[in-house]
């Protein structure tokens, strides 16, 4: 049973996400979808659910593949750009507002049941990770791509926390990178456990031009800046560019680094 904290949580996450431009920043995940639909041995006339879809990445990839495909988000404008874009390809994809910590489907509808940096950002871990258990068929295949702890993202999202403390009920969404956490949400609903750490590299044309963007643009950084007088903005901005200089891999004032992710996969039990 969720409480009111995580309720109030799931409400601030949602007007978060909403924030910015986030279809924007969800282009540097781009990537990450065909992995997933790899990931889990996607086969051609199955049913997938993408939980969490956001613009539509893991939908639009396993559509591709000519699987029957539901995307589900709780941020309509996000929605509507994954059905332009499905529009776009002329590919067949359902979309529908939903929370992932409640979804509107029967047990087992589905024969994959996956999501890239989606659940992870979820209020109440536990409670998504038992909807995607419960909707998936047993002997189905969950998957997830989660950014983890210790990588680029990891760091960022940590010197946010730093300059704007999360409630008190929030847990890391970066948990979800960690394959001991996803083992322990998924608990003995799911078996076959497997995780992989890999890393997709983005680039931009110099650390500070990564800063501007994603305190502009991602949800996370733009509400954590407002919450800072000027001063705090300042501060924060550097050490968004800090920690881009520290992974940059560059030596003509461009920032190339790699993000790192976990790419998991369970069988429902």
């Amino acid at each position: 049973m969720s409480t009111p904290e995580l309720e109030e949580l799931k409400a601030r996450q949602q007007k978060t996400w909403a924030s910015g431009d986030y279809s924007r920043v969800a282009w540097l995940t781009v990537p990450l979808a065909d992995v997933l639909c790899d990931g889990v041995g996607l086969r051609p006339g199955t049913t997938v659910l993408d939980v969490a879809t956001g613009t539509g990445h893991v939908a639009l990839a396993a559509a591709r593949r000519f699987c029957r495909v539901t995307g589900i988000d709780y941020v309509p404008a996000l929605l509507e750009r994954a059905r332009l874009r499905a529009a776009a390809e002329d590919l067949s994809v359902e979309f529908r507002e939903a929370d992932a910590e409640n979804l509107p489907f029967a047990d087992a509808s589905f024969d994959y049941v996956l999501s890239a940096i989606g659940v992870m950002f979820t209020a109440d871990h536990q409670r998504a990770a038992d909807e995607l258990l419960r909707v998936c068929r047993p002997g189905g295949r969950v998957g997830l791509a989660s950014w983890t702890p210790t990588g680029f993202v990891g760091e960022m999202l940590r010197t946010a926390s730093g300059y704007a403390p999360p409630p008190a009920a929030a847990r890391p969404p970066t948990r979800w990178g960690d394959e001991a956490t996803v083992r322990e949400l998924l608990g003995g609903g799911a078996s076959d456990l497997s995780s992989t750490t890999m890393k997709v590299t983005q680039r931009f044309p110099s650390p500070e031009h990564f800063a501007d963007f994603f305190l502009t643009h991602y949800g996370p950084t733009l509400k954590a800046a407002e919450r800072l007088d000027d001063a705090g903005r300042r501060d924060f901005r550097d050490d968004l560019i800090a920690i881009a200089d520290r992974s940059n891999r560059a030596t003509d004032g461009t920032l190339v680094h790699d993000w790192e992710y976990q790419v998991s996969v369970a069988t429902r039990a």
